[in-house]
């Protein structure tokens, strides 16, 4: 009995994962060539190297907005010219000094309306203190206040006030957005009508100029006129 059943384990064999089962006689013949090809395979199979795994490709896509180079914008000039129109009313203290010899001291105000597109602002309440002598000629601060109450400080200087005589101012600082403000400007002043006792009325004409504003954080003068 147990010669009969010795062979049955040859009766089963795997062949692609399945399991065949072959006839008692086809088992016989068949078993010594299944042992032979599964040898055959296990030690192909061992022999062979693992295949390196595949390398995960890196793809780096650059945009236009990483490479390209945008070239910064050209600095432009922010000179801006201005023409104006400026009514003045006030008071003039005269001394005299000797024949064609005399000493003034004006101190004027008005309103003051600036044209032109590049203009810093469209009008201001402006007031002149000056100094003026026949010898040395005249000497004098101005003072431009905005509807915000900002103000431009500026230098006069020129031969006198007296009309035809030209006058020539230079920004010398302001505050709030006139902080650091630069440029220059000049005109001449007319008086209208006769003056009546220390009363003086007059008007700029041909007063025109320019300015460039200048860093919002600038350091503006000081009261006595100076910078802190």
């Amino acid at each position: 009995m147990l010669a009969q059943q010795r062979p049955a384990f040859c009766r089963f064999f795997f062949l692609g994962g399945t399991i065949m089962r072959l006839p008692g006689e086809a088992s016989k013949r068949h078993c010594g060539r299944s042992i032979a090809l599964l040898s055959i395979l296990l030690v192909t199979a061992c022999g062979q190297a693992d295949a390196p795994p595949a390398a995960t490709a890196t793809t780096t896509t650059t945009t236009p907005a990483m490479t390209a180079t945008t070239a910064a914008p050209m600095g432009t000039d922010d000179k801006r010219t201005f023409t104006g129109t400026w009514t003045t009313i006030g008071s003039r203290h005269a001394l005299d000094l000797g024949p064609g010899q005399q000493a003034s001291v004006f101190q004027l105000s008005g309103s003051l309306l600036l044209s032109g597109k590049e203009r810093i602002n469209r009008g201001f309440q402006a007031q002149v203190i000056a100094f003026s002598d026949t010898t040395t000629g005249m000497q004098g601060r101005s003072v431009w206040t905005d509807e915000h109450g900002e103000k431009v400080f500026s230098e006069l200087s020129g031969e006198g006030l007296g009309p035809g005589q030209l006058i020539e101012g230079k920004f010398i600082g302001g505050t709030g957005r006139y902080a650091g403000i630069s440029g220059e400007y000049n005109f001449k002043w007319k008086r209208l009508g006769a003056i009546e006792g220390n009363e003086l009325t007059g008007r700029v004409v041909g007063l025109n100029g320019w300015a460039r504003l200048g860093s919002p954080h600038a350091v503006a003068p000081t009261p006595a006129g100076g910078q802190k």
